[in-house]
């Protein structure tokens, strides 16, 4: 593929969690081995392919950190915490001193045990949950709270005194009792006194929802109440250098959950919202793609994050998982057909792995493949964690990716004479 005198423009398009271990079930294949994916088979063939570690090997990272690297930022130098980035996610605004966190509505038993993290994935009636405790105050603390996509929610406490130095109290299990927050320092009294309000926010959030017409409702139709809220992730806002100006681009994001979109804000990335995309397996991913290729008419780059890999693997779905990763492939496929192969780079990965066989995030490499022109391709076929490990990128990191682009796009900086 030739070079065009154009500017040149890239689409990172990252399947969430995609990346997985091989499965019993498919076989022994992973779900990507084993989805159908002409068009990400056609980027291997064409492209260069290769291993990713978004932070080091072994790492189990979070969706957080892992774009973060994506994005070209050290997560060690830069991260404070998730809570802050779903905040800003779902539109609230998070002010210096705001303690923010990332949070869940979940369902509970008489006992404190957490009998659903998730409350079923509940999809209506969070917004009339949320009124029940947003604006409050506890103590001398003003407590606002939003919902976000599905079961997930945003708590921003804004007070003299507090710290995000504290622990969760999302027991991140079903079976296990809520967790009483506490301060990670015992002498640290910011932390101690912010543990208390989070924990009196915690109790207070069950008192509220557990008869509210919409659980009442719920439990009627034979679903799980979504009857208490649970924080996790405290942090204060980071200082982050703007994506944009820091490597000469003009970026944009499509993206289904609060957490990516609080980042793409934070850093400086325009975020385009697709509404028929709800972070869901029923997600409208073929939306997500239109708005990619019409983002890519006024950008040189677009991220766009697919959340369902993640979705099914934490919901142990192995065949739900390559259900969603032909639907990315499809896009893709249409995609392909939208912009001018001469000018136009197209990354295909994921932000981490997400085992289906364990249920949560792990530590092995994703596989990656960078297509465009003059791209140095290699002897690869196929995209796939097993196949990609012969490409010619070799193991790159996450935060190598970045300027790997912007020397392919022309744009980037020289270091030195």
């Amino acid at each position: 593929m030739a070079a065009s005198a154009e500017t040149r423009k890239v689409i990172v398009l990252i399947g969430d969690g995609m990346a997985d271990r091989p499965h019993p079930a498919l076989g022994g294949k992973t779900p990507i081995e084993t989805a159908h994916t002409p068009n990400m088979d056609r980027l291997a063939l064409e492209g260069e392919t290769g291993l990713m570690d978004l932070i080091a090997p072994g790492v189990r990272v979070g969706s957080d950190t892992g774009h973060l690297a994506l994005l070209g930022y050290d997560p060690y130098a830069v991260y404070t915490g998730r809570g802050p980035f779903e905040a800003l996610g779902v539109g609230m605004e998070v002010r210096g001193g705001d303690i923010a966190f990332r949070c869940n509505f979940s369902t509970v038993d008489d006992n404190m045990v957490v009998v659903d993290r998730r409350a079923g994935r509940i999809t209506e009636g969070t917004d009339q949950l949320a009124a029940q405790v947003n604006g409050i105050f506890i103590e001398d603390v003003q407590v606002f709270f939003k919902e976000s996509v599905a079961h997930r929610g945003a708590l921003i406490l804004r007070g003299p005194g507090l710290s995000p130095k504290i622990t969760d109290a999302d027991p991140h299990a079903e079976g296990a009792t809520v967790h009483e927050v506490q301060a990670t320092d015992p002498d640290d009294a910011a932390a101690r006194r912010t543990a208390r309000i989070v924990n009196q926010f915690v109790r207070l959030s069950y008192e509220k929802l557990r008869d509210h017409l919409v659980n009442r409702k719920r439990i009627a139709e034979g679903l799980k109440p979504a009857n208490i809220i649970l924080p996790r992730g405290a942090g204060v806002a980071p200082t982050i250098p703007d994506f944009n100006s820091h490597h000469n681009l003009q970026g944009a994001c499509v993206a289904e959950t609060g957490l990516i979109k609080g980042i793409a804000r934070f850093v400086g990335l325009r975020v385009l919202e697709v509404p028929e995309a709800t972070g869901g397996l029923d997600s409208d991913v073929m939306a997500m793609g239109r708005k990619v290729a019409e983002a890519l008419q006024e950008h040189t780059f677009v991220l766009c994050n697919v959340k369902g890999p993640d979705v099914a693997a934490h919901d142990h779905n192995p065949q739900a998982k390559v259900d969603i990763i032909q639907r990315i492939d499809a896009m893709l496929g249409w995609l392909l057909t939208q912009i001018d192969p001469a000018s136009t780079f197209i990354v295909v990965s994921a932000d981490h792995t997400t085992a289906c066989s364990f249920g949560d995030h792990t530590g092995e490499p994703v596989p990656i493949v960078i297509w465009g022109p003059e791209v140095r391709t290699d002897d690869v076929a196929q995209f796939g964690e097993r196949a990609c490990a012969k490409g010619g990128l070799g193991r790159i990191r996450g935060k190598d990716l970045v300027p790997m682009l912007t020397s392919l796009m022309n744009v980037q900086e020289k270091f030195g004479a």
